[in-house]
């Protein structure tokens, strides 16, 4: 079990994650009327007849509540999840047995005002909301539906209004890799909770999209961390940008330069100078980078009821419906092996920053077949970074280099 609070720039859960998650998504529904480029569920139309019921929802939330306190985040996502009648009972039934309970709705017209205020009558505490494009010409095409843009923004109007708080996503590709900056200046214009940088996972339709190279994953990230002194900023998928966090205070701290310690492009800098040109106010403090990972804090149960170390691994570890979440999270063979850093392979197994980062598990899986292979999207080679007998008050121990395999 790590220490509870703030490890140096990384923040850990208050409680052992092999024991209990900090966060549990609920896919409730694949139904959506969006059909969005890169969406993991692949959503259509109609609802699936092989969904929970409202009994076995409720059954699954009370399985959430029994891991005990404090209760996991528990998050409902789809599809969209008011394609769900039952949609507010659902929240008042998590609300009534003591979760903190979040929706992730997506930007059509079910997302009203009216909706919203029967979300936090209900007892929601916050909302999620996607946001791809500083405007309606990019954010609307990625979505693949006009409109969706002006939705989004009227639902996030409302959703503040009403006293819900917002977090706002991003999924990064090519289509939006020069608009970052303009996206961090609306976040920071409507007000959010969160904004958090989605590094696109190639499953569902996000097969068809073209990724990013490593090189541009660390532009992206450490522009990520610059945006973070303007709004309170995350990342999703993107475990690296915990490493990135590390780097650039220990950086900070000689006065080196990040740039050419890091060996970051143009793209970076380009970035950088966009978004100093904004002339955005700074905060007060930084968000440090929380420390969950797939299976080491999160857990994903899907509309059927399989259990998985994350929404983009599609390995199944459990049913809900014929076994508690409970036991599936603690004792499952593959989410006990995705919490042992000793399991990983490549890069990832050699690198001195594998008890904070680990790299994504989802990608992993998806370029290699493999869930404990090296991360294909990080270009850092392990050992290089030059300061390091100043990690041990950043990483846990067991994270030192060692030689490759």
């Amino acid at each position: 079990m790590r220490p509870a609070g703030t490890t140096g720039q990384i923040r850990v859960p208050r409680h052992d994650t092999a024991d209990r998650p900090f966060i549990v998504i609920w896919e409730a529904t694949r139904a959506c009327p969006l059909a969005c480029r890169h969406c993991r569920a692949e959503a259509r139309p109609d609802r699936d007849p092989g969904e929970l019921s409202t009994a076995e929802a409720f059954d699954l939330i009370e399985q959430v509540a029994a891991f005990g306190s404090p209760p996991p985040l528990f998050v409902i996502t789809g599809g969209d999840p008011f394609q769900r009648p039952d949609l507010f009972a659902l929240v008042r039934h998590g609300h009534r047995i003591g979760l903190p309970v979040a929706v992730s709705p997506s930007g059509t017209p079910t997302l009203t005002e009216a909706g919203l205020t029967g979300l936090r009558d209900a007892g929601a505490r916050a909302v999620s909301l996607s946001l791809d494009g500083s405007d309606a010409r990019v954010h609307d095409d990625f979505r693949a539906t006009p409109g969706v843009f002006d939705w989004t923004l009227d639902a996030w109007r409302a959703a503040r209004d009403l006293g819900l708080k917002v977090q706002i996503n991003t999924t990064v590709t090519g289509h939006n890799l020069t608009d970052l900056p303009e996206i961090v200046r609306v976040v920071h214009e409507m007000g959010a909770l969160t904004w958090s940088a989605f590094l696109l996972v190639p499953t569902g339709r996000g097969k068809l999209l073209p990724g990013l190279d490593p090189h541009q994953v660390e532009d992206v990230l450490n522009f990520v961390y610059d945006a973070g002194a303007h709004v309170p900023a995350r990342t999703t998928e993107a475990h690296h940008f915990r490493r990135i966090a590390v780097q650039r205070e220990i950086l900070r701290g000689h006065g080196a330069d990040h740039v050419a310690a890091l060996g970051l492009g143009p793209l970076y800098e380009g970035l950088r100078d966009r978004l100093a040109a904004l002339d955005l106010p700074v905060r007060r403090a930084r968000r440090p980078p929380m420390d969950v990972s797939s299976a080491r804090g999160f857990v994903f149960v899907s509309h059927r009821g399989t259990v998985h170390p994350s929404g983009f691994l599609p390995t199944p570890a459990g049913d809900v419906r014929r076994e508690r979440l409970t036991d599936i999270y603690r004792t499952s063979p593959l989410f006990v092996g995705l919490r042992d850093p000793a399991n990983l392979t490549g890069k990832c197994g050699a690198c001195e920053f594998r008890t904070i980062c680990g790299g994504s598990r989802s990608r992993a899986l998806a370029a290699s077949g493999d869930p404990y292979a090296e991360e294909p999207w990080c270009s850092y080679r392990p050992g290089s970074f030059p300061y390091q007998d100043e990690l041990a008050a950043h990483v846990p121990a067991g994270g030192r280099a060692v030689p490759p395999a």
